[in-house]
């Protein structure tokens, strides 16, 4: 088609027609999971008890997100209608349109965590009683599961932005308007979309941050007055904290991970369309994204396994799905390429017209500014940007896999550490294990952006980073599938008279789950890395600081200075989120060993005697929810304080940091837990080193709970924190000037954060230090006076 033919119709079509296929999916899905049995008696109330604790942590975490998103809202609308002037080239400010795309982010991906996490609660007593049927049933039951989650997450994302990205392109002149008007309104509607972006950021941030506290709070308390001080099984119906872990489960690695990925194919998306030159490559990001729902369509029903399937083959399984999509990716990209830069006669096309010459010139000019910048060979180079960001995202997925499964000696070394050394050697061999890990992701992400700025700029890196994130469908629905059993495990341990047969096939659903969870991370951690880049670049792209790319030189003291408090934030927000867990954990750990202390007969079994499940499943959603609010002050605050006090250059060097650093925590801290968490795993399921309950075993079950908060809470978090921080600034990016020109703003905002952390600290932590103060010993041995 020839370019004047490229329509904000054009551009909203294939992806718009991929939401609508993912719905369709979804509605069979539901329907087929509605009609699977839960079975009766124990096990559906267990199912109840987790459902409702999942609810209630949800409704409590976004009671304390809809001021902070009103808040953030009006901030947006002033800080951007404030302003003398629209952004050069546009004709509106943006502050009211950016705040519209802002709500509707940050509600669809709230709505998506909710209905995820729903369906995910639904669906894991129905693995359970599947799996007294056979393997195959469980594990198609669960990827059910997890597929909702994930087509919930891309169709959601795919069909806000693009309806609303048409809504604003097309305007009040209508569908029919010509060329010269629309390429403007997409121009402002994409500017507005950073919004959308930006909305689904922070829902992200507190989700995983406050569902990571949740999750491995349980999860420590439980392990170590069930595990380790009171020497009974994981998942024992006699531990208060049960419930409590299996909905950590949902909340952390369903709604947590949803949102997470939402906001990376979303940004992605928005990023790509951002630094996009013609309407041709306009076109591009979202033409491959509603491709890819297609592919994962597809690759979802082909997975499948045998009864007796051994590990290997369940993993094999499960990744046939993500390979049969990625391969069908690469042939539907290079459709997307052909039919978008070719002319009618099928020829691929040179006639392109330049979005930023437009902006400052004629149409005229705007030709003249792109001739021979965008020929068909650039055309097939963005192709093979899709490639690269597909296959990247496979390669990193490999290689968490090699350094976290115990097929493999990374993990095994752990264990084997553990035999020799006890808890001391686990430890250490998990951290050398996790700081290793990060070597091959860092040479993939490098090569990747390497070879894609070479083939296309940095909006190829754009584009490898949608290409990474198409096939998110089915790619989420294997991560969001890990829960689902693990749940199902715990509901068969708590359920009794279940045959041992039952427990072995949710074992080896788990034990897989736990593989394609640190695979996950993986891609998570890497497709965020890629996001923020691109993101990044737009915002570099679009602050008003004349040639502000030449300026960002190393060795300016102002980028400098931005370069080390970036890469310094993300120990700062990694720290936060460790000492979250562990003040967590404590109060669920005094209430554990309260209830095992003041029930008689609780602790021995006896029939009859009940936990009060319920107490740490409050404690657990109160703590998680106000843990979140320091991190994700300084996540909000960090770059919009710096970027107002001292200007753009500053700013640009603390997200380069922030990036840099938070990258490699990121997959040091993950790979390090998932590592730790399957040398525990191995000891159990292969039967090594004594089995359970030997000293190998207790060791690696103390470096399991070092690891859990690494893997679930910290490390996963950042990377909303790379992405949040790079959108806001882009959301952000007509406010900020060159060097100290807007100081005194920057030192109201500046105060007020000041001020925002005082009070947050008093709230959370300051009270938590009062509780916990040492009393001080009593000289004479006698009790205090009356």
């Amino acid at each position: 088609m020839i370019e004047d033919d490229i329509s904000p119709l054009i551009v909203a079509s294939v992806p718009f027609l991929g939401g609508v296929i993912g719905c369709v999916l979804i509605a069979y899905l539901f329907n087929s999971l509605g009609a699977q049995p839960t079975g009766s008696g124990t096990q559906v109330f267990i199912a109840e008890q987790i459902k409702g604790g999942a609810r209630s942590f949800l409704v409590t975490e976004y009671s304390y997100l809809v001021p902070f998103v009103i808040g953030v809202g009006a901030f947006i609308v002033a800080v951007l209608e404030v302003q003398p002037n629209a952004p050069e080239g546009f004709k509106e400010k943006g502050g009211w349109q950016t705040l519209i795309c802002f709500l509707s982010g940050a509600l669809l991906s709230a709505a998506a965590g909710w209905s995820g996490m729903s369906v995910a609660t639904d669906a894991n007593v129905k693995t359970m009683e599947a799996a007294k049927k056979a393997l195959n049933p469980a594990l198609r039951v669960a990827f059910s599961g997890g597929a909702i989650m994930g087509f919930t997450v891309v169709s959601s994302g795919i069909l806000g932005i693009t309806v609303l990205f048409y809504a604003f392109a097309v305007g009040e002149k209508g569908a029919d308007a010509p060329f010269n008007d629309w390429w403007r309104t997409s121009l402002e509607a994409i500017r507005f979309l950073t919004g959308f972006a930006f909305g689904a950021s922070s829902i992200a941030l507190f989700a995983r941050v406050a569902g990571g506290i949740y999750t491995k709070a349980a999860d420590v308390g439980a392990d170590l007055v069930g595990k380790v001080e009171s020497d009974i099984p994981e998942d024992d119906p006699r531990n208060p904290a049960t419930i409590a872990d299996n909905v950590g489960d949902n909340v952390g690695d369903v709604a947590g991970m949803g949102a997470d990925l939402f906001e990376s194919f979303v940004g992605s998306i928005i990023a790509a369309a951002t630094l996009a030159d013609t309407p041709r490559e306009l076109a591009l990001p979202f033409w491959i994204a509603g491709f890819g729902i297609l592919a994962a369509a597809i690759g979802f029903f082909i997975v499948q396994t045998k009864d007796d399937a051994t590990q290997s083959e369940l993993l094999h399984a499960i990744h046939s799905g993500m390979y049969l999509a990625s391969v069908l990716v690469v042939g539907l990209s290079a459709v997307a390429v052909h039919v978008l830069f070719s002319d009618d006669d099928g020829k691929m096309s040179d006639n392109m017209i330049s979005f930023r010459a437009m902006r400052k010139g004629s149409m005229c000019e705007a030709r003249k500014a792109v001739a021979g910048c965008v020929t068909p060979n650039k055309a097939w180079k963005y192709f093979g940007c899709i490639i690269i960001g597909l296959f990247a995202g496979i390669a990193i997925g490999s290689a968490t896999e090699f350094f976290t499964s115990y097929a493999f000696s990374p993990t095994q070394s752990i264990t084997k550490a553990g035999s020799r050394g006890g808890a001391a050697t686990v430890i250490i061999q998990g951290l050398g294990v996790g700081m290793l890990s990060c070597v091959p992701p860092t040479l993939i992400i490098a090569a990747a952006t390497i070879a894609c700025y070479e083939l296309g700029d940095v909006y190829g890196i754009s584009v490898a980073a949608v290409g990474m994130l198409s096939t998110l469908g089915v790619t989420l629905a294997t991560d969001a599938y890990g829960p689902v059993a693990d749940n199902a495990g715990g509901i068969a341990e708590m359920t009794p008279g279940v045959d041992e047969e039952v427990r072995e096939r949710t074992d080896k659903l788990d034990a897989l789950g736990n593989t394609t969870a640190a695979t996950g991370k993986g891609f998570a951690i890497g497709s965020a890395v890629l996001t923020a880049l691109a993101l990044m670049s737009a915002f570099v792209e679009n602050t008003p600081v004349d040639n502000l790319a030449t300026k960002l030189s190393i060795t300016h003291p102002l980028v400098l200075s931005g370069i080390i408090v970036g890469a310094m934030l993300p120990f700062l927000f990694g720290a936060l989120t460790m000492l979250s867990v562990r003040k967590a954990a404590g109060t669920i750990i005094t209430e554990v060993q309260r209830q095992f202390r003041t029930i008689d007969g609780l602790l021995e079994g006896k029939e009859g005697v009940v936990c009060d499940h319920m107490a740490c499943v409050r404690m657990c959603t109160e703590s998680s929810v106000k843990e979140m609010l320091l991190p994700g002050a300084i996540a909000v605050l960090a770059p919009v304080s710096v970027g107002l006090m001292i200007g753009a250059k500053a700013l640009a060097g603390l997200l380069i940091g922030a990036i840099s650093s938070g990258f490699m925590l990121g997959v040091m801290m993950s790979n390090a837990g998932g590592a730790w968490d399957n040398s525990k795993k191995y000891i159990e399921n292969e039967k090594v080193f004594g089995g359970k309950k030997s000293e190998t075993h207790k060791a690696c079950v103390v470096g399991d709970t070092v690891g859990d908060p690494f893997k679930d809470t910290s490390g996963p978090s950042l990377n909303i924190l790379i992405k949040l921080m790079s959108v806001f600034s882009l959301t952000l990016a007509p406010i900020f000037r060159d060097d100290w020109v807007t100081w005194w703003e920057g030192l109201i905002v500046v105060g007020v954060s000041i001020l925002t952390f005082a009070g947050i600290y008093m709230y959370t932590w300051a009270q938590e230090e009062e509780e916990i103060a040492p009393t001080k010993p009593n000289p004479s041995g006698e009790g205090s006076p009356a």
